[in-house]
């Protein structure tokens, strides 16, 4: 299970958790391999947010101290529990060209 990044991240895009991570797994808003870099070079990150590959995270937990607007949750369900809706965890996978199966 992988931790997921909700949708307090959108416009937001803060890549204190890119930095804590151990294994490279925090990417976007716009480059799958980018690890957040792009945010830099953006005018603006308005409708953006940072996505966690699942296939790559070791739930280890560094990423979740580090988030300023409190957006990552330690599983799916924490997050569509929290937000009422699975739009996030949707994106999250698409992102990385996989399908969430709820």
């Amino acid at each position: 299970m992988s931790f997921i990044i909700g949708s307090k991240c959108i416009s937001t895009c803060d890549t204190a958790c890119v930095n804590a991570c151990p294994v490279d797994c925090i990417h976007g808003p716009i480059d799958i391999d980018g690890s957040g870099e792009e945010v830099k070079r953006l005018d603006s990150v308005e409708g953006l947010q940072l996505f966690i590959n699942p296939e790559d995270c070791i739930d280890c937990g560094a990423c979740l101290g580090e988030c300023p607007v409190n957006a990552i949750y330690e599983s799916e369900e924490d997050c569509i529990k929290s937000e009422g809706n699975d739009e996030s965890v949707k994106k999250n996978y698409a992102f990385f060209g996989q399908e969430y199966q709820a």
